[in-house]
C-alpha cells in the first residue's frame, strides 16, 4: 500500500459550531479524522499523520506527524472552537510540516476540512495550488456545511490546478442522515469508488445527501453506514488480493517465458549436437583397433 504522511487539517472557526451535521461540524470532523488516521496507519505501518487547526487567530500545528492516534485524540481535545479560517496560510504551515517529514520515502498529502467562507480570492488559490503542485504535495478537500456563494467555485479551481500523478480529491458532502465518516468511506480520498460524482475525471465528488454513495458506489454488499470501519478493511482486503493475484500471474508469466526459451532449441542445432556424439563414439572405437594390432 501507499507510503504517506499526511496532515489534516480542521476547521475549528466559529462555522463549525452550526448542528447541521452530527451533532455539530466539528465533531462530525472528529470522527472523520480518526477514520482517516486508521485508514492511512492501517494501510501502511509506516504511514504517519499530523494534525493541525485553521481558526482561531491562525493555523496551529496541534500534532507533528506520528503514528500515535493517542496524540491525535489529544490534539483534537485541545482545539478551541474560535475565529475564521486561514486557509492559504494553512497549507504553507502543512507543506513545511511535511517537507521536513523523517522519512523522506514518504508521500506528501495534505487533507482538509472546510465548513466555512473562503475568505481568499480565486486567483491567489490558484497560484498557491501550483505551487504545491512543484512541490509533489497532493491535496484533498472535504467540503461541507458552506456552498453559499464562491465558497465550492474557489476550492473547484484550487482542485483543477494541484492536481498530479497521486490524486488530489474533492469530496462534497451535503447535510444529510449519514455521518459525514461514513460518507468519507465511499470517497476516493479513502480509496473508494472512482465511480462517486465522476470523481475519477473531475477530480471531485459531488455527494447528494450520502444517497449515491450508499446505493452505487459501494459494492462489498453491506451498508458502510452501519459500519465504516468493516467497510474499509473489507476494502483494504480486496486490494491486497488484488495485489497478490497479480503478483502471481507475472511470476507464471516470468516462469512461461523461461521455459519457452529453454525449448527454443532450433532444428539445426540439433543434428550438430548429434554429430558431435557420433565423432566421439567413431574416436573410441579407432582407439580400440589400435590396440588390438598392438
Amino acid at each position: 500500500m501507499v507510503l504517506e504522511a499526511t496532515m489534516i487539517i480542521v476547521d475549528n472557526s466559529e462555522s463549525s459550531r452550526n448542528g447541521d451535521y452530527h451533532s455539530s461540524r466539528f465533531d462530525a470532523q472528529v470522527d472523520a479524522v480518526r477514520l482517516i488516521f486508521h485508514a492511512k496507519t492501517q494501510s501502511n505501518p509506516e504511514s504517519s499523520v499530523g494534525l493541525m487547526s485553521m481558526g482561531g487567530h491562525g493555523p496551529e500545528v496541534l500534532v507533528t506527524l506520528t503514528t500515535d492516534f493517542g496524540k491525535v485524540l489529544d490534539g483534537l481535545h485541545r482545539t478551541k472552537i474560535s475565529g475564521k479560517t486561514h486557509l492559504s496560510t494553512s497549507i504553507q504551515v502543512a507543506g513545511l510540516a511535511l517537507k521536513h517529514r523523517q522519512n523522506k520515502t514518504q508521500r506528501q498529502r495534505i487533507i482538509i476540512f472546510a465548513c466555512s467562507p473562503i475568505e481568499e480570492d480565486e486567483k491567489s488559490l490558484v497560484k498557491l495550488a501550483k505551487k504545491m503542485k512543484k512541490n509533489n504535495v497532493s491535496i484533498d478537500f472535504v467540503v461541507f456545511g458552506e456552498f453559499e456563494g464562491d465558497n465550492t467555485k474557489k476550492l473547484e479551481a484550487f482542485n483543477e490546478n494541484v492536481k498530479g500523478g497521486d490524486g488530489s480529491h474533492m469530496a462534497i458532502v451535503p447535510p444529510g442522515p449519514h455521518l459525514l465518516s461514513d460518507v468519507l468511506v465511499t470517497t476516493p480520498i479513502l480509496g473508494g469508488s472512482d465511480r462517486i460524482g465522476g470523481a475519477a475525471n473531475s477530480g471531485g465528488a459531488n455527494l447528494d445527501n450520502g444517497n449515491d454513495v450508499m446505493g452505487s458506489g459501494f459494492d462489498f454488499g453491506i451498508d458502510p453506514a452501519q459500519d465504516p470501519e468493516l467497510a474499509l478493511a473489507l476494502k483494504m482486503s480486496l486490494e491486497e488480493d488484488k495485489k497478490a493475484r497479480r503478483e502471481r500471474a507475472e511470476k507464471e508469466k516470468e516462469e512461461s517465458d523461461a521455459k519457452a526459451k529453454l525449448t527454443g532449441i532450433t532444428e539445426e542445432e540439433q543434428p550438430l549436437i548429434k554429430d558431435n556424439a557420433e565423432s566421439k563414439n567413431n574416436g573410441n572405437e579407432d582407439d580400440h583397433d589400435k590396440m588390438d594390432t598392438a
